[in-house]
């Protein structure tokens, strides 16, 4: 796990978006794991601006969401598919066709996320998963406690989450009780994860996850163990880490992050990847699945 301390939260969500960007530029036909939410409108606003400004291309790349809320359908304004369209995909030029959120409709929960998972397998599995982090530390839904070998379900929303998501919604009695989400092992699969985090309200569970005792009660601790992990924070949310002085100082002198480490540009887009390029396993059919 690699963290990266940023000025602010602006600074910390553009980096994401050239991250994001340098690994499209290098694989048109990414897979990316994309998350909902407040924190993330700044990363896609920044995308849509390199999609304008810079040819950014999104069409040949893929897409599958952590997850959709139970019961409400793609049209609801508090739906994951209507926050993707009017942040993302509307903005950009990619082919709905091959962005994919589970059904929160579904008439058989079960088969649909399991359907889900096939889908990912499909792709060949998700190249770089975008990550928010909850107040109680969970990724995508994945509630305490989720076990680290968790698939695609659907999950009961905890009343923090609930209390949390309250302000979209008109009233406390119109929050969705459960959601679709992916599992903490789906995610572990993913080749990448990139975690964004901001603001002085994520700084304890995020000092929990990334410095604490790894646990099933913060579904996020599991990102300690997978092998390319990158935490973004600004420094309000990495005001309580015991080792930010360790994080600065890697960011400041790693050859590799010296791109970004000046203000965004074409050349920090189109540069290579900080580590290397993320590949798909080799020998690996990739089939497209039909929608």
């Amino acid at each position: 796990m690699e963290i990266v301390i940023r000025p602010s939260a602006e600074a910390a969500a553009d980096l994401v978006a050239r991250v994001i960007a340098r690994e499209l530029w290098n694989n048109p036909r990414l897979v990316i794991g994309l998350a909902a939410g407040r924190t993330m409108e700044s990363v896609y606003a920044r995308l849509a601006e390199m999609h304008r400004e810079e040819g950014l291309d999104f069409s040949a790349c893929r897409t599958f969401n952590l997850d959709e809320y139970v019961g409400l359908p793609s049209t609801h304004k508090n739906s994951y598919r209507h926050y993707m369209n009017r942040h993302l995909f509307l903005q950009v030029n990619i082919n709905l066709q091959n962005t994919h959120l589970p059904d929160g409709l579904a008439s058989d929960f079960d088969a649909e996320c399991a359907g889900y998972e096939k889908l990912i397998t499909q792709c060949g599995g998700i190249d770089l998963q975008l990550l928010g982090i909850g107040n109680n530390g969970h990724l995508g839904f994945n509630e305490p406690p989720s076990a680290f070998n968790s698939r695609t379900r659907v999950k009961v929303l905890s009343p923090a989450t609930r209390e949390q998501n309250e302000l979209l919604f008109e009233g406390p009695d119109q929050v969705p009780h459960c959601a679709i989400t992916m599992g903490v092992k789906t995610i572990l699969e993913c080749r990448r994860c990139l975690l964004l985090a901001t603001g002085e309200d994520k700084a304890a569970i995020v000092a929990k996850a990334v410095e604490g005792p790894i646990t099933s009660m913060i579904s996020a601790t599991a990102l300690q163990i997978h092998p390319e992990c990158t935490v973004v924070l600004d420094e309000a949310a990495g005001s309580q880490l015991t080792e930010s002085g360790y994080y600065r100082w890697v960011f400041e002198n790693r050859p590799e992050w010296a791109i970004f480490r000046t203000p965004s540009s074409a050349e920090a887009i189109s540069g290579f990847h900080p580590e290397r390029p993320i590949e798909k396993q080799p020998g690996k059919q990739i089939v497209e699945p039909a929608n």
